[in-house]
């Protein structure tokens, strides 16, 4: 029997998974099909050509990547994209066409600590071994993708649209001291930074605000850019024995290039150019012209999901 999720709920509505345990798996490297001996019963492939096979569940990936080599997430045609190599991978280890929902699009270079993404499962692969599918995606992926773990929600669960919030991680380092282990993912910013008043102004961002003056200009042209910052902190850290300024932040959803205009705009106040009320007046303005220039895309890495607790379970 299959489960159904209630995005507006929460609420998983009836019905019970199969237990991945149930079955044995005769595997090649990058397959994890049950034999058509196997007790699994049919082939995923074959319960597929049935035109009323239903979804019965939802997988849910959980991957990490440095995004230096990818034209972002999201797919695009002839550009090497994160979406396009996963999909492949699942591609020939599932043996059928895929459509994967994410819970955000990163850009070009934007890094991933803990990126989700969905997408329907159907009867028999309900059966797969969590243990050989990660196997499997890692052998099918480059080494700038990480499969970290696999999740099931009930059928109709989003990775997008059932996201709770999400939060990032930017870090800089100040100082004329080139960053080396943290090079490929910090903005190294050759001067100095305060952080204290950096975080004061932050401050001024926390709550539900029109985000406006914070996002790519042709992005927001007739959309809403209403949304909510749970948290906004800016610190002084130590990663690998170098020092860093990271610039913490959660929120429900995020426009484009938003979390990269706010710490651009930090940064004039935190190099003294800016004063600290100066934060107020780029909020109210409702224009990008009158926020900071969009920091790099290295320095940001997409760190945290969060879902309604329960929902994801263990593959």
């Amino acid at each position: 029997m299959s489960l159904r999720y209630n995005h507006s709920s929460g609420q998983v509505i009836s019905g019970s998974f199969m237990n991945s345990e149930t079955s044995q798996n005769n595997a090649s490297n990058c397959s994890v099909y049950a034999s058509e001996e196997s007790s699994a019963g049919p082939s995923a492939a074959e319960a597929l050509s049935d035109a009323s096979a239903e979804p019965e569940a939802t997988l849910i990936i959980k991957l990490g990547y440095r995004g230096a080599a990818f034209c972002g997430f999201a797919e695009q045609p002839t550009q090497r994209t994160v979406a396009g190599d996963l999909r492949r991978a699942l591609q020939t280890v599932l043996r059928r066409e895929v459509e994967l929902t994410c819970a955000g699009r990163t850009d070009a270079g934007v890094h991933a600590q803990a990126q989700y993404v969905s997408l329907p499962v159907y009867g028999a692969e309900l059966a797969l071994s969590g243990e050989k599918l990660v196997r499997s995606l890692t052998a099918l992926t480059d080494d700038d993708i990480s499969i970290r773990q696999l999740f099931r929600a009930p059928e109709g669960f989003s990775a997008r649209f059932d996201a709770q919030a999400r939060s990032y991680r930017y870090r800089i380092c100040a100082g004329s001291a080139r960053p080396v282990l943290g090079w490929d993912h910090v903005w190294w910013y050759n001067g100095h930074l305060d952080a204290e008043l950096m975080d004061k102004a932050a401050q001024a961002l926390v709550g539900e605000h029109d985000f406006k003056s914070f996002c790519k200009a042709i992005s927001a042209e007739g959309k809403p850019t209403h949304r909510f910052v749970e948290r906004l902190t800016v610190e002084e850290i130590e990663e690998a024995g170098e020092k860093l300024i990271a610039v913490d932040i959660t929120g429900n959803a995020f426009l484009h290039n938003m979390v990269r205009t706010i710490v651009g705009t930090l940064v004039e106040i935190g190099r003294g150019h800016r004063p600290v009320e100066w934060i107020d007046e780029v909020l109210a303005a409702q224009n990008r012209i009158a926020a900071g220039s969009c920091a790099p895309a290295q320095g940001l890495t997409f760190v945290n999901v969060r879902y309604p607790e329960g929902v994801l379970q263990p593959w």
